[in-house]
């Protein structure tokens, strides 16, 4: 998990074998589009209908609101979809990685949207004092816990048993790295129907540990003839197996390939064949299920670093790859294949970074290491692409991407959210809902259905954003309920496909309604707290001029503060517009936020329509 520079990464890819080959045998990028890390969102356009959900907060200051421990380093999720239920699992230290103590927990939702308190899975493990490691010569295990490290998560079986997994490595100081094959094992348990948890096994061991030596029984000992099965199961798969390279030691037969690549992903093409991606966008294909692997390429035109690639078909039965398109853990994107090979395109998925509340080793900026539902672990019924990541290593997120994926509106929007068929509201919708920053339907005071966006955390914000089709002329027409005039803010942004405004205006925390105007604010009129306030705006890219009518009232000729070619995106946003980090933070955040735990005074803005047409 540890950041590669750029020279340590391309000796690691020396050292490995990797070759070229020509794009067309290789998964490769033809798409014109790059990424520009100065920007959150890579200045991306984003797919309509992507909804993001912070389903994991850490807070050190309060536990009992979070892990029920404290812990704030937290990161690695996978995702498995099983018994009409979500279920994610993560890894967590108690500051920074690879800095014990460890453990693993598990949130899960049946719908996608309500999420469960963590429940710890793989809990802490006491390392045996006196152990200690090749290569760390003078380091001793005394009173040391483990860490947690794994690349596989879930394993559902043929016969539909549900397995979760997990690693314990260890790591003597905070240099050590607990996937060097010279760990503990791995450790497993079956996830029970109604919600629960069997007991805890070793699977497998690595060497020198055994079951005479480590807390937990080999599996072979459980009565349950069906949980032994899977497992059994489960390690006579080669494409499982691969997920195990790291953690396992170098020289176990049971890995097929013996290579230094990382965090395994794989998908199966049309023909049979079988794509493996890795960190730093290798790639190779097997072309016997798995068992064996050529040398790994580096995909042509694919810009990835040491943070996780996904790959997947998706249920309109072309490809995605999700990934960070840059050397930085920013933005979080998606590329489209037909053929599962040649991908074309490049759009956002998630262009948000949120605030860090809590330094600690290692950690990184940005939503990261993308995980989605694995074949053969689950098909929600709703047939979009879900995906879960870390954010700044720190909180635990989910999206869900429509399908087929698309970025262009082709009508204008016409929601009046009381009318819209429930469950389907914010289907055209993009949103960012935080724990304390939650994006839902929910009855305005006067008990109307509408999009509401409230906010009582200190260092993020609601976000909810509108695509529509690309216009020179726009006339915009929204009913925005304040619920309070004396706290929190709403912004509402004008902006082109890349995400540029040109158009900003506030209910700020005065009770002040206004726009940018350049360098200062412009004061449009006061406003009242719980009040409806139905907002008329036109405006003209080509003369940069807007108006705006407000319950009647006709307000004076503005100027938009940054010129625009076309206006595509309408976004409402409960915060100021974040730049840090940018491409020149330092990596590591040594440094805690005061009051990182503390919620402030709740504010809330309720949309009841919004409503667009133009040219």
């Amino acid at each position: 998990m540890k950041l590669l520079n750029s020279k340590s990464i391309l000796t690691v890819i020396a050292a490995i074998g990797i070759t070229t080959v020509n794009a067309q045998d290789t998964v490769h990028y033809s798409g014109k589009t790059l990424s520009n890390v100065d920007y959150h969102h890579g200045q991306l356009v984003p797919v309509i209908g992507v909804h993001s959900q912070q389903v994991f907060r850490a807070n050190r200051e309060h536990p009992d609101q979070a892990d029920g421990f404290g812990f704030t380093y937290n990161h690695a999720p996978m995702l498995a979809y099983w018994n009409k239920t979500f279920y994610v699992e993560y890894l967590s230290d108690k500051v920074g990685e690879s800095i014990p103590p460890g453990q693993t927990l598990v949130v899960t939702s049946k719908d996608g949207n309500t999420w469960t308190k963590p429940v710890v899975v793989f809990p802490q493990y006491k390392i045996p004092d006196g152990t200690t490691k090749p290569g760390k010569e003078g380091l001793v295990a005394k009173d040391l816990m483990a860490v947690m490290h794994q690349r596989m998560g879930f394993y559902t079986s043929k016969s539909n048993h549900l397995l979760v997994l997990g690693f314990y490595g260890i790591c003597l100081d905070a240099k050590d790295d607990p996937n060097d094959g010279l760990g503990i094992g791995r450790v497993v348990r079956e996830v029970l129907p109604d919600g629960k948890y069997g007991p805890i096994y070793f699977i497998h061991y690595n060497p020198k540990w055994n079951e005479s030596n480590t807390s937990y029984p080999f599996y072979k000992k459980s009565k349950n003839k069906a949980f032994v099965q899977s497992c059994d199961e489960l390690m006579a798969n080669p494409l499982m197996m691969m997920q195990w390279v790291e953690e396992t030691d170098r020289k176990d037969p049971i890995i097929p390939l013996h290579k230094e690549y990382k965090a395994f992903n794989y998908y199966h093409l049309t023909d049979g064949r079988v794509v493996g991606l890795w960190k730093n966008a290798l790639t190779a294909i097997s072309k016997d299920g798995g068992k064996t692997w050529p040398n790994a390429t580096r995909a042509p035109r694919f810009v990835n670093a040491a943070a996780k690639i996904w790959g997947q078909k998706t249920s309109d039965g072309k490809y995605a790859t999700v990934y960070n398109p840059s050397e930085y853990r920013w933005p979080l994107a998606v590329s489209v294949s037909k053929d599962g090979l040649d991908y074309t395109n490049l759009l956002l998925v998630n262009g948000e970074i949120s605030t860090m509340r809590y330094g600690g080793n290692y950690k990184s900026y940005g939503p990261q290491y993308i995980r989605g539902i694995i074949e053969g672990n689950g098909t929600p019924p709703d047939g979009k692409m879900w995906l879960t990541y870390s954010m700044n290593k720190e909180d635990i997120w989910v999206s869900s991407v429509p399908v087929p994926l698309t970025e262009v509106a082709t009508t204008h929007a016409n929601d009046n959210f009381a009318q819209l068929p429930a469950g389907k509201e914010l289907d055209k919708w993009n949103y960012n809902s935080g724990l304390w920053t939650p994006v839902s339907i929910d009855k305005a005071p006067d008990g109307t259905k509408s999009l509401a966006l409230k906010d009582w955390d200190r260092y993020d914000y609601a976000k909810a954003e509108r695509i529509v089709p690309a216009s020179e002329v726009l006339e915009t027409e929204f009913v925005v309920v304040p619920a309070q005039n004396s706290n929190g803010q709403l912004d509402i942004e004008f902006q082109d496909a890349k995400g540029q405004a040109g158009i900003r205006l506030a209910f700020d925390s005065t009770g002040t309604f206004k726009g940018k105007s350049g360098y200062r604010y412009k004061n449009f009129m006061k406003y009242e707290a719980g009040k409806e306030y139905h907002i008329k705006l036109k405006l003209n890219v080509k003369n940069r001029f807007y108006t705006m009518n407000v319950n009647g009232k006709e307000l004076s000729l503005s100027l938009m503060f940054a010129p625009l070619t076309s206006v595509s995106r309408i976004v409402f946003r409960t915060g100021d517009v974040r730049r840090f980090p940018d491409a020149d933070t330092p990596t590591d955040q040594s440094f805690d936020l005061p009051k990182a735990g503390d919620p402030v005074k709740q504010a809330a803005f309720y949309i009841k329509s919004f409503i667009t047409k133009g040219n």
